[in-house]
């Protein structure tokens, strides 16, 4: 433990043992610096001060790793192993993965300002992705079709080369599994260029991947500014692949970089997504489900419900009850394993959070929050901030925010309620609470949204598709989805019989066609 001091008061924050205080790429199986030796500053979001330096990758460095990865699939020795051979591996991944929930934990709390509680259990999470896409490699078919008598066509899948993947910053590891897991179980080579704010747990991967035995070069990690490290990733010609997990305006740069090459391309984008609360739900439970919804993971989550649409009739005992709800949430120190809601990963962040909550309080009635809680003088700290009365046309209605900021907007009739929430260009998820389950299928199915709960907050199943519409995204991940993303589909036409073919030329050189 260690103490910041500032001015008359002082808090303490919890700092791991054997913390970093460098962290470097991995190319081609080594630990580097950058060619130009430039680094960046890492700060913890509790103290804001500088606990590491990281390397700085540049395009040279960027050219280095997918160079690398380029050999490791020209060289077959992950790209052509048998299915159930790379599934080992991937399992052994997922024992080592889950074996470091603790110290995974501790270190994903003390980067992103994530409460204790909420990161533990992320590896096992991180570790399932691993085992499911094990699970799905061997069990893969592929379709053949019998033209009878003349012609059988099969598929064959081929990996598709060198991917690149870009990660966010909220729940980084987690994350960026969702992304290694079936590009290498689909026998790609990858480049991770995980979120400068928080590279911390992405520098554990190159230790469990070697000691699982996957061949060198197949993984490639290369930190860096997005605006360098990942503009070269997404512009260099040998990446064939870029998946990325971000906010909408990069990924529309991202869009435009990758045209130059065709580059295939999965984006999960930007949210803001509505939570309808009809006068006849289970209103316990979707009072928990909204506050957990948009609470959780500090707010810093794409699937947040942050617009609440609330009924006219249950409107006011809503909106009381969700207030005093919301101001008796815990927030403190992220490793107390009593605070529900921690510290902001960032000050840059911060400050653009605070600015939504300001620009909120000319736009609707706030009813929780709006400032720095008491007693936390230092930190990116913010109570839980709950508006109401907020019209469509507000900036904190229509604009992510990204933080323990919700708006709450009431609705008249089943129409209205569908009008306001596809009244944003977002569509990434949608939560809708009712008993009536034919209206909930309606309403669901009249959502704009990649996903849609009813009467349930977001609980995620690896084998459905997970993506967006609209602004929130381009191609969707999950299941089978995910390995067509990262395979080829070779058609291969054989013949079974004669074929008649018309002989071009045949009469011109003295042949008779019989």
């Amino acid at each position: 433990m260690t103490t910041v001091e500032t001015g008359v008061e002082a808090t303490t924050r919890h700092v791991p043992e054997g913390l970093p205080t460098h962290l470097q790429h991995f190319i081609d199986g080594e630990l580097r610096d950058s060619v130009d030796g430039a680094v960046f500053g890492v700060l913890d979001p509790v103290s804001n001060q500088d606990y590491a330096t990281a390397a700085a990758g540049q395009a040279a460095d960027v050219d280095a790793a997918v160079q690398a990865a380029q050999r490791s699939f020209d060289s077959g020795v992950w790209a052509e192993k048998p299915a159930r051979a790379r599934a080992r591996v991937l399992n052994r991944i997922a024992d080592l993965v889950e074996a470091s929930d603790s110290r995974l934990a501790e270190l994903e709390t003390f980067d992103t300002g994530l409460p204790i509680t909420q990161a533990l259990g992320q590896a096992q999470r991180a570790a399932e992705n691993f085992r499911f896409f094990a699970d799905l490699i061997v069990a893969q078919t592929d379709d053949a079709y019998k033209v009878p008598g003349r012609q059988i066509n099969y598929v064959n899948r081929k990996p598709v080369g060198v991917a690149g993947l870009i990660t966010p910053w909220n729940t980084p590891f987690m994350l960026e599994s969702w992304k290694l897991a079936p590009s290498l179980a689909s026998g790609c080579s990858v480049v991770l260029k995980p979120a400068e704010f928080t590279p911390l747990s992405a520098s554990l991967w190159a230790q469990i991947f070697t000691e699982a035995g996957l061949p060198q070069g197949v993984f490639n990690l290369v930190n860096g500014i997005g605006e360098e490290a990942g503009d070269a990733l997404v512009k260099h010609p040998q990446t064939r692949l870029i998946s990325f997990t971000g906010e909408t305006t990069t990924g529309q740069l991202i869009f435009r970089n990758s045209a130059t090459h065709l580059k295939g391309m999965s984006m999960e984008l930007g949210g803001k997504s509505p939570a309808v609360v009809f006068a006849d739900a289970d209103l316990e439970a979707a009072l928990d489900s909204t506050l957990f919804g948009v609470f959780s993971l500090n707010g810093e989550r794409c699937t947040a419900g942050s617009r609440i649409l609330v009924q006219r009739s249950i409107y006011d005992e809503f909106v009381e009850r969700y207030a005093a709800r919301a101001k008796n949430i815990v927030v403190g120190n992220p490793h107390d394993p009593k605070t529900e809601v921690g510290a902001l990963v960032h000050p840059e962040h911060y400050e653009r959070v605070l600015g939504y909550v300001e620009i909120g309080k000319t736009e609707g009635r706030l009813v929780a929050g709006g400032g720095r809680p008491e007693g936390l003088p230092v930190g990116n700290y913010l109570a839980p901030t709950v508006f109401a009365d907020v019209p469509s046309t507000a900036r904190i209605f229509q604009e992510e925010i990204f933080g323990p900021v919700v708006a709450i907007t009431p609705f008249e009739d089943e129409a209205d309620a569908i009008r306001l929430a596809n009244d944003v260009k977002y569509g990434l998820a949608g939560y809708v609470w009712t008993s009536d389950l034919t209206r909930g299928h309606r309403v669901a199915h009249a959502i704009e949204a990649g996903m849609v709960w009813l009467n349930s907050h977001n609980v995620r199943d690896l084998r459905s598709p997970f993506g967006g519409v609209k602004a929130s995204g381009l191609g969707h991940e999950g299941g089978y989805r995910s390995l067509d993303f990262y395979s080829e589909q070779q058609a291969v036409h054989i013949t079974l019989g004669d074929v008649h073919t018309a002989r071009f030329g045949a009469a011109a050189a003295g042949e008779i066609d019989g």
